[in-house]
């Protein structure tokens, strides 16, 4: 099954994209090649812009909050283990302590890092970081794996108490939803959303083999999925095709 996600808000967008590239992150810094670790340091550049946004740390601070309330709400139910809610607590209060005690944005720390940042000023021009360019950056990329690895894991850490944070949030979102079976007349499907109730994030898993791509749009008070079929030439046509899939709304 292929799993898509629509954000509902821009908050959830900007942690989705966050999540990714943490998770590219953690692809390519244990590759060996030099190539797979000029990419990560660009993965860390992209990751700085897009935390760059001013009110990021307040808002993922206020969620897990938010989450800690929640949680504490649910102690004395005989139906909810105290062991696991101690759990979830204790690491949403860890990483709430560790991203309080970071000063600045993500990756602050970094900026301070002349030649990192002359990198960083070089890789959004197209073929920016050659070696008569960067004559250091090339002689770095000519060291020992470990010690390419060792620095790359340095530079990474300092963004790893926004990476946990952001983790910890998203599943505890994604955990918050139920499945449910939907089917889509003639490639059209539509849904009332309840009232009095915000969702932040639809997940939509759909079987490969119906080779339908799912267009989704949605609001506080609507959710609407058309799904597409790619043409040879590329080009994306609507489906006539009675399809069904699996729809979560998380809240």
């Amino acid at each position: 099954m292929i799993l898509y996600e629509y954000p509902f808000n821009e908050r959830i967008r900007t942690y989705l994209r966050l999540e990714q590239l943490f998770r590219r992150l953690g692809e390519l810094i244990p590759r060996q090649h030099p190539l797979d670790h000029h990419f990560a340091l660009v993965t860390i550049f992209e990751i700085m812009d897009v935390a760059a946004r001013a009110d990021l740390k307040s808002d993922v601070l206020k969620d897990i909050e938010k989450h800690k309330h929640q949680l504490d709400s649910y102690r004395g139910n005989p139906s909810i283990s105290e062991a696991a809610l101690d759990a979830v607590v204790a690491q949403l209060d860890h990483c709430f302590t560790s991203l309080n005690q970071q000063t600045g944005k993500a990756g602050h720390a970094l900026t301070e890092n002349d030649w990192l940042m002359s990198i960083r000023s070089r890789v959004g021009i197209p073929g920016g970081t050659c070696g008569f360019d960067l004559p250091a950056y090339y002689t770095w990329q000519h060291k020992e794996v470990a010690v390419r690895q060792q620095a790359l894991e340095q530079w990474a850490s300092t963004l790893a108490p926004l990476a946990e944070s952001i983790y910890v949030l998203l599943k505890l979102l994604r955990d918050s939803g139920v499945p449910q079976k939907v089917a889509a007349e003639r490639g059209q499907f539509q849904q009332n959303l309840p009232q009095g109730r915000t969702f932040q994030l639809l997940r939509l898993r759909i079987d490969p083999a119906l080779e339908l791509i799912p267009e989704i749009s949605g609001n506080r008070l609507i959710v609407s999925v058309r799904l597409m079929r790619q043409e040879p030439d590329g080009h994306l046509q609507s489906s006539t095709d009675d399809a069904a899939f699996e729809l979560t709304l998380c809240a």
